[in-house]
């Protein structure tokens, strides 16, 4: 079949409809499957690609996919050919899939093209799909590093077909997706441990009193631990003005970044070049929806976070800069609302929303269960269209709760 551009389109489009994706469809059945007997053999159909490239693995309940990010822009700015791998897109499917900027078109139409009988034949679920076009992009690009953001957990996680990583990363444990990594937090961090490999240096972000002894017992004898909060990394005496300059402006960063210099010194690159790619992270790697600024007057900030351990960061930053605020907020139907909804300013006036997904929960739903006042506009546009029709020049406009929320707002501004 000849490359076109309606071809493509078609392509991905089929994809997404026969191949259930989490961001689409949720933890189904169809969407996870955990296990990697089918990685394992689509990476034997396809020559082994994990095995032809040095590759970072990161997992985490969050900051997973800022640390990726920061990561590939300082080994980029190096001068170091580097993939990143991360999920979910934002506004192009391409976007979880780079080397030094997006896997190009024609590359996803040949190689899925192609693909595609063994794939149908292997009932592949759409997570598995991309995670062996980025590494077979991945090896063919010759990169120097390739960052492997994990999908969900992490020891039945495809991506975990890695077997000789260079450096493993958790970066926090949280409570999410429980009914399938466990109700403790133990429990989770065991999952998210389970990337660990025998003698690769292994980096905790943020461990707690609960994931610590996880992380030893799991470590002990089988490889080197590290916890970035007891390191002392080069360049970390800056943190203060490297901090001020990100391009990552929330405040959780700061954590993230003791995390991606301590992870640069354990790989022993000590590179102040290294400096500019973090400080120039959403630039470089087009990164969105991490504390993003899509406007000064009203500021316009769209974030991602969707649980409550990301939600308490960002609703405290929030309130802790004193302005008037008017919040944009769509919350997927498995999310604990239950504790979201405390963390949530009662000074700030909120906009309900539902993003066009049947994950969604309905915006009437989430003012019902918030209990204020509150405006209900269903359309993710319309709301911030409202929003931005009430707001004052000093009002803090906050776009968030999902990813689905994020992706539907940015066109207004891109």
């Amino acid at each position: 079949m000849e490359f076109t551009l309606d071809a493509y389109n078609s392509l991905i489009e089929d994809i997404f409809r026969r191949f259930p994706s989490v961001q689409k469809d949720g933890f189904t059945a169809g969407a996870y499957k955990p296990g990697l007997e089918r990685m394992e053999a689509f990476d034997r159909y396809l020559g082994y690609p994990s095995r032809q490239f040095k590759s970072i693995h990161i997992a985490g309940t969050n900051g997973k996919g800022s640390v990726a990010n920061l990561v590939a822009s300082a080994l980029q700015s190096c001068g170091l050919r580097t993939g990143l791998f991360t999920s979910p897109h934002i506004l192009d499917f391409r976007e979880r899939i780079r080397v030094n900027g997006i896997i190009p078109m024609e590359y996803v139409f040949k190689q899925l093209t192609s693909w595609m009988p063994w794939i149908e034949e292997n009932n592949l679920s759409f997570f598995e799909i991309t995670t062996g076009l980025a590494f077979k992009y991945f090896a063919d690009s010759g990169v120097d590093y390739a960052v492997i953001e994990t999908g969900l957990g992490g020891r039945l996680d495809s991506t975990n077909i890695l077997e000789k990583p260079e450096l493993t990363i958790v970066t926090t444990i949280g409570f999410d997706h429980m009914a399938l990594l466990g109700d403790t937090l133990e429990k989770i961090a065991a999952e998210k441990a389970g990337i660990f490999k025998e003698g690769v240096p292994a980096l905790i972000g943020d461990a707690l009193p609960e994931t610590r002894p996880v992380f030893q017992d799991k470590a002990n004898g089988f490889c080197p631990l590290f916890f970035a909060q007891e390191m002392n990394p080069t360049f970390w005496g800056r943190n203060e003005e490297i901090l001020s300059q990100m391009d990552l402006g929330a405040e959780v960063q700061c954590q993230n970044l003791r995390t991606v210099l301590s992870a640069l010194d354990i790989l022993g690159i000590q590179d102040e070049r290294a400096l500019d790619g973090i400080i120039h992270t959403a630039h470089n790697m087009e990164f969105h929806g991490r504390w993003e600024r899509l406007q000064n007057e009203p500021l316009i900030i769209a974030d991602i976070g969707h649980n409550a351990h990301a939600l308490r960061h960002n609703f405290a930053q929030l309130e802790a800069m004193n302005r008037p605020l008017i919040v944009v907020y769509g919350v997927m139907a498995d999310k604990d609302l239950d504790a979201i909804i405390p963390l949530m300013s009662r000074k700030a006036t909120y906009i309900f929303t539902s993003p066009a997904t049947p994950r969604a929960l309905p915006a009437r739903d989430i003012a019902d269960r918030f209990g204020g006042s509150s405006i209900v506009i269903d359309n993710v546009q319309d709301a911030v269209k409202k929003a931005l029709e009430i707001a004052d020049r000093d009002t803090i406009i906050y776009i968030g709760g999902s990813t689905f929320v994020v992706s539907e707002a940015l066109p207004l501004f891109k």
